[in-house]
């Protein structure tokens, strides 16, 4: 049967979690489902998907500081490269750093179409590298012009973020695809009661969900300063994620007496994630940094009233469909207050319907079909 040979290549894949790895993850289902080939180039995590053989392990070394990401080491084996890559329809990079540069050279060495795929504002992580954070910024947008100019398309999850990318000076070719999530699969989702106790939240009480890498890029103290000023006491929130701002957010929740009510829950399997999803009665989110938020798909598909930041890709992304609030505490906390009254009683029916823009079929359809216009022959 004849067959697409597709190589992805990113900076982080499983078992790190977070919105590129799941829009990855979400690429790749949609592409095997059409009978495509997929192989996966990411940094090996020792231990993790050693024997695996749709997936290539890149040599990596630790970062120094708290993050479960790697350095990838620029390198292939020769027989990788002779049997792997040289195979290959089109490869397309998902990553602007090492792995996105090595993606762009074996393209351009085996005169294959390459593709590339925004999925991250890297200037709003300029605090992470460790120098003068105007001179990082302006470097991350001159690194995102130079490999987005070489690709043959580039993809960008939202209309908000083709738009920035041509103010960056990008020329090449900008498709919009969102990335796409398991609609199914988060609309099955069942409400876990169990789960919701171990955390102290009862039947009756309300429980507000973020998913979210805790990071100081994702507002979440601002989450936290709202849940501090609503009129109902007895309303939860519950943060699922990990990351380097967990002890600071965990102090000032603390700080405001509110451990009773606003609980770390960490990493969940996303496996788990539809139930946790059915679990809760809103979905909040602050951050003011996403190209698209995947947790959005995720959160429609469950049906949930959403409460987000008010920039171009969240309203774009949400439009009618949630409400959208400057990302400040009293903002946040007169829309939750709003959203618990019944305020908004339509919000839930709509986010399901708006749900399908995200579904693996659509996303893979649009890609598949930017594939094929950039001529990629088909292998028998």
């Amino acid at each position: 049967m004849p067959s697409l040979r597709v190589g992805l290549f990113s900076e982080v894949y499983s078992p790190v979690v977070n919105g590129v790895v799941a829009s990855l993850d979400a690429l790749k289902a949609g592409l095997l489902t059409r009978g495509y080939d997929v192989h996966c180039f990411a940094p090996r995590i020792p231990g993790v998907n050693d024997d695996d053989t749709s997936f290539t392990c890149l040599p990596s070394l630790p970062l120094p500081h708290r993050a479960p990401y790697r350095l990838t080491l620029p390198v292939i084996g020769r027989s990788d490269l002779d049997d792997i890559i040289s195979g290959l329809n089109v490869i397309h990079a998902h990553s602007f750093f090492v792995t996105g540069w090595m993606a762009w050279r074996y393209a351009r060495r085996y005169s294959i179409p390459f593709v590339l795929t925004y999925h991250t504002q890297l200037d709003a992580y300029a605090h992470y590298i460790p120098f003068e954070p105007h001179a990082t910024r302006y470097a991350a947008g001159e690194l995102t012009r130079l490999l987005a100019n070489r690709a043959d398309a580039v993809i960008a999850p939202t209309f908000a973020v083709r738009e920035r990318l041509r103010g960056l000076g990008v020329t090449s070719r900008i498709e919009v695809i969102p990335s796409g999530v398991d609609v199914a699969k988060f609309a099955q989702g069942v409400r876990d009661d169990a789960w919701r106790a171990s955390l102290g939240v009862a039947k009756h009480e309300r429980l507000l969900l973020t998913v979210a890498r805790i990071a100081v890029e994702k507002k979440l103290d601002v989450l936290v300063d709202a849940v501090a000023q609503l009129s109902d006491p007895s309303v939860h929130l519950v943060i699922v994620g990990d990351g380097p701002e967990r002890d600071a957010l965990q102090a000032q929740i603390d700080h405001l007496a509110l451990s009773d009510r606003i609980h770390l829950a960490g990493f969940i399997d996303r496996v788990a994630l539809p139930n946790i999803y059915a679990s809760a009665d809103a979905f909040v989110f602050a951050s003011t940094s996403e190209t698209q938020g995947i947790v959005f798909a995720e959160a429609l598909a469950a049906g949930l009233p959403i409460i987000a930041a008010s920039i171009g890709s969240n309203i774009e992304v949400l439009g009618e469909n949630a409400l959208l609030v400057p990302a400040e505490p009293e903002a946040f906390a007169k829309a939750m207050n709003d959203l618990l009254a019944g305020r908004h009683p339509d919000l839930a029916k709509r986010a399901a319907l708006a749900a399908s823009e995200f579904s693996l079929d659509r996303q893979a359809d649009r890609t598949s079909a930017v594939y094929h216009s950039l001529q990629v022959p088909i292998l028998a």
